[in-house]
């Protein structure tokens, strides 16, 4: 009977630092917010982030486009540029 209580609590343990969530880097955080928003422009972007300027998320989208390339679809072909999040 001990043995499977040990057992029962083993197994707690690991399902509670299985539910711990990852913490997030700013970046997943503004990705996110772009799919919930979808295609839009830098400026709309920002404003769903809770910026003034439109120009606010241009390092957060160079770091996007530096290190994780394939998260972000940028349409050059558009003025201003669109961003959607893949």
């Amino acid at each position: 009977m001990m043995v499977f209580q040990k057992l029962k609590s083993s197994i707690e343990a690991i399902i509670s630092l299985s539910e711990e969530k990852v913490p997030r880097t700013f970046e997943q955080m503004c990705l996110d917010k772009l799919k919930e928003i979808g295609v839009s422009s830098a400026a709309e972007w920002g404003a769903a982030m809770g910026y003034m300027h439109r120009s606010s998320l241009a390092k957060v989208i160079r770091r996007i486009l530096a290190k994780n390339p394939e998260k972000l679809k940028v349409y050059y072909n558009r003025k201003p540029r669109q961003y959607e999040a893949l």
